[in-house]
């Protein structure tokens, strides 16, 4: 690794080193997505612009054509056109455009990664960013004065919130089953043991500290399908019945694991009885506005940052009650497009996750990390426009583009290795 110093400071005369700076600078991003909002912000500009001076802009223009592509920038380019028919203030169009230019970012780490042979190296950074905020997430809930988020801050979160974090999480301890299982079976039990070591870490601190209800969710789902695709049936059945017996002990050796779990009916209940504005119960009150107001713009929506206007023109009653909530985010994903942009922007966000998907069938790591960052992504939308939102829209943006970038080099080298065959 001696040469990596020499190498970024000879960037001017040596095209190799300006990949390794591209490279290098998507390392450090994905070092900080856990730990600061500026500072991806920031540095995904100073990637894209290192990135720019790297690329062939030719076989760029042709990667363009591809679904995986086209699909993100039309879902953005809806979003810049239906800005003509919202009747919403200007400022507050522009403000819900914002988030879905960070789309246009996956063609160009498609293309980069493609070429580059650097991209795991991306996700060894986030794991380790994320490795080391379990310790420091203990310590806050040990001395809360640690924090950076002041008074307000929920308990064992040093930085962002406790849904980011479950999300980072989850993610990498669902991604970590994947070489667990293949070390196991090449006998290598140390390598093992110690992702598993790690990867119990998250587990723990999500039990015993802090996790969010859209992380009960996602969790369980993402290793069914870890199971479905790597496991054996009679594996399966073993590590199902492991898995609610640990599920059941972990339940009755956490009081925060209950609180989380026991708050799903009390908050219904609360909603239903006093019409108050608990999380459950707003988001039944927006699901169910939204579904109105798609009813009445079906095809086109109401045009982009159109939502909250909807909201507050629904509103009745105080804002302290549920029916009176006003807000910009229905928290969910497919509503969000829908209200703004109707059955055309529902069509092209599900096109576009479909040809995600598709993109990672198959085996190996990256296939596997890719899968699991759009699957996270489409179960977590169900309670929140996460791909919309700055965090968890960066982590699809980076995860998928990273990965479905190693997935595409990786296929054009079998296919070249094919042809070489067999002439």
């Amino acid at each position: 690794m001696s040469w990596i110093p020499s190498r970024v400071l000879a960037f001017r005369h040596d095209p190799a080193a300006r990949m390794l700076n591209v490279d290098l600078i998507a390392v450090a991003v994905a070092v900080m997505l856990p730990w600061s909002t500026s500072g991806v912000g920031i540095g995904m500009a100073i990637w894209f612009f290192a990135h720019v001076a790297v690329v062939e802009w030719r076989p760029f223009l042709r990667s363009l054509l591809r679904p995986i592509c086209v699909l993100p920038i039309a879902l953005v380019l809806l979003a810049a056109i239906g800005t003509l028919w919202s009747d919403a203030p200007w400022n507050a169009r522009t403000y819900a455009l914002s988030p879905t230019t960070k789309l246009l970012f996956l063609p160009f780490l498609f293309y980069h990664f493609e070429r580059s042979t650097r991209g795991m190296w991306v996700f060894v950074g986030f794991l380790v960013s994320c490795a080391l905020l379990v310790p420091v997430s203990w310590l806050v809930l040990l001395e809360p004065s640690l924090t950076l988020k002041g008074e307000d801050a929920e308990r064992g979160i040093f930085v962002k919130n406790y849904i980011d974090q479950s999300q980072e999480f989850v993610l990498c301890t669902v991604v970590l089953a994947f070489p667990i299982i293949k070390l196991l079976r090449d006998e290598k039990i140390r390598q093992a043991l110690l992702l598993t070591a790690v990867a119990v870490s998250f587990i723990l601190n999500m039990a015993f500290v802090i996790v969010s209800r859209t992380a009960l969710v996602t969790l369980p789902i993402m290793l069914a399908v870890f199971a479905m695709v790597h496991l054996r049936w009679r594996t399966n059945v073993l590590l199902f019945i492991a898995a609610v017996v640990l599920g059941a002990l972990a339940w009755t050796l956490s009081p925060q694991l209950q609180a989380t779990t026991e708050r799903f009916s009390r908050e219904y209940r609360i909603y239903k009885e006093f019409n108050q504005p608990t999380s459950i119960g707003l988001r039944l009150e927006f699901w169910e506005k939204s579904l109105r107001f798609f009813a009445e713009a079906p095809v086109i929506g109401h045009g982009t940052g159109s939502t909250r206007r909807l909201f507050e023109a629904a509103a009745t009653g105080p804002a302290v009650l549920a029916q009176g909530y006003v807000i910009g985010n229905p928290h969910n994903q497919t509503l969000n497009v829908a209200v703004q942009w109707g059955t055309v922007g529902v069509v092209i966000l599900y096109a576009m996750w479909f040809s995600h998907f598709s993109m990672f069938r198959g085996a190996g790591l990256a296939a596997w990390i890719g899968l699991m960052v759009v699957l996270q992504n489409v179960v977590s939308s169900l309670f929140n426009s996460h791909l919309f939102d700055f965090h968890e829209g960066w982590m699809y943006v980076i995860g998928v583009g990273v990965a479905g970038g190693m997935v595409l080099r990786a296929r054009s080298g079998a296919a070249e290795s094919s042809g070489t065959g067999s002439a």
